[in-house]
């Protein structure tokens, strides 16, 4: 459910910025230059990822989240943890004390997203079994590999999954049940999800429909040290959980495939996680190099969500933390029968066109020829000094008038020789009065 607002929730703090070039190059969409001993994000070709928040040293890049104060804007606040949430605590794994500990911190309910995902999950075999969707499906719960296929990949718009994640989903349901139990009006009710991303807290600004909102997003770490320090505190837990196996392991990278192919094994799926291994398989899609695949499941952090830029364990020791989780969970699937027009997304998902040239055919064609002039004329060595991320991201910066031939330091350091060289040719042709004779 998108709008045609353009909100990032990932931001640079000049003042922190020390222009190291880290960013630039591990920016799947090349949405990021130094200029001026700066880092600059183009707005247009942000997905929100995080990995610039991953990898930059100077904690330069941020996510702008809500602050947990917003959760008194409300009469009754609920509660939306991932199931990635689960995997950050090393020391105690049972779920009912994490919810418990989360209406100690100030909730005043609990509805877990993993509980929307067993829902989505059967929406999904349903969708699959009847051939409505274009195979191979791409699941639509990862908001930053949506957002690149739309930038990157719009051959593959038509695969994308048309239901609504799990977080929208846990939203409404959780609303709904508050309404219906408690008597509030829904505007009383705030939902907040407890996000391991970035990408989550900028699909939530472009929720439209009101019965699908979430009020706020919370940064995982956050929310975590705030759980910690009551967690020891607790003697008596809260029997609250009510998610299945399947659906707690979507947190982390081939859950969402497990749960749809359990307990049959009859769907062909394909689970990558890590940006640019994604890339990959969605190149080889849309070559068609893939035909013996049914769904594919992308994430954009490796491990999943347990990896996103705003978790706090290692994502490889919350994969055994989640195991962990998972050894008491449930099995048996406590269905919540929902209508399938109730997860079906109803906007339809947009290509966005973030590398056209010029919307005149013509002037475009004219600028693409004089792009690849100018690649030819670079060392195509992308080494990222000129504050690009590629040759071919100068080039394009040039055309655009957003950046000089000379940025390029081997292109500077050929325009120096070449200077040098005329200097002494100068020299040889000086007036034979002002000429230095060069004695052995």
């Amino acid at each position: 459910m998108f709008s045609k607002e353009n909100f990032h929730s990932v931001k640079l703090d000049k003042d922190k910025c020390k222009g190291c070039t880290n960013c630039i190059k591990n920016c799947p969409t090349e949405a990021i230059r130094v200029r001026n001993g700066k880092a600059y994000i183009i707005n247009d070709r942000c997905i929100d990822c995080g990995e610039c928040i991953r990898v930059c040293p100077y904690h330069a890049k941020k996510a702008i989240v809500d602050n947990f104060s917003k959760i008194n804007d409300f009469k009754f606040k609920i509660a939306l943890p991932a199931p990635s949430f689960y995997a950050q605590f090393k020391k105690n794994q049972d779920v009912d004390y994490i919810l418990t500990a989360l209406k100690k911190i100030g909730f005043d309910d609990v509805f877990e997203v993993s509980k929307a995902a067993d829902v989505i999950t059967k929406a999904t075999k349903v969708l699959i079994e009847s051939g409505q969707v274009k195979e191979p499906v791409i699941s639509s719960a990862c908001p930053a590999i949506v957002k690149l296929i739309r930038v990157r990949f719009p051959n593959l718009i038509d695969n994308i999954l048309p239901l609504i994640a799990p977080m929208e989903l846990a939203s409404y349901l959780a609303r709904k049940n508050a309404v219906e139990k408690y008597g509030y009006k829904p505007e009383e009710v705030g939902t907040f999800f407890i996000s391991p991303c970035p990408a989550k807290a900028t699909v939530v600004k472009s929720i439209v429909d009101k019965n699908y909102r979430v009020d706020g997003v919370l940064p995982m770490n956050e929310v975590y040290i705030k759980v910690l320090n009551v967690l020891g505190d607790i003697k008596e837990k809260e029997i609250t959980s009510s998610s299945t196996v399947y659906g707690i392991n979507w947190g982390k990278s081939g859950g969402e495939s497990a749960a749809l192919c359990a307990p049959s094994k009859n769907t062909r799926y394909l689970s990558v996680d890590g940006i640019n291994n994604v890339i990959n398989i969605l190149e080889q899609l849309e070559d068609e190099q893939l035909k013996d695949v049914d769904f594919v499941e992308g994430n954009a952090c490796v491990n999943g969500c347990i990896g996103g830029a705003l978790t706090v364990e290692n994502s490889f020791l919350s994969r055994i933390y989640l195991n962990r989780v998972t050894e008491n969970a449930s099995k048996v699937k406590d269905e919540v029968l929902v209508d399938l027009d109730v997860v079906i997304n109803k906007d339809k998902y947009e290509h966005i066109p973030i590398y056209k040239l010029s919307d005149d055919l013509s002037k475009a064609m004219s600028m693409m020829d004089e792009m690849e002039k100018i690649i030819n004329m670079l060392p195509g060595i992308d080494c990222g000094s000129c504050g690009a991320p590629s040759c071919r991201a100068l080039a394009e910066d040039i055309i655009r008038d957003k950046a000089s031939i000379d940025d390029c330091v081997f292109k500077m350091r050929e325009r120096v020789r070449s200077l040098v060289t005329e200097m002494v040719e100068l020299q040889n042709h000086m007036p034979p009065p002002l000429r230095t004779e060069n004695k052995e």
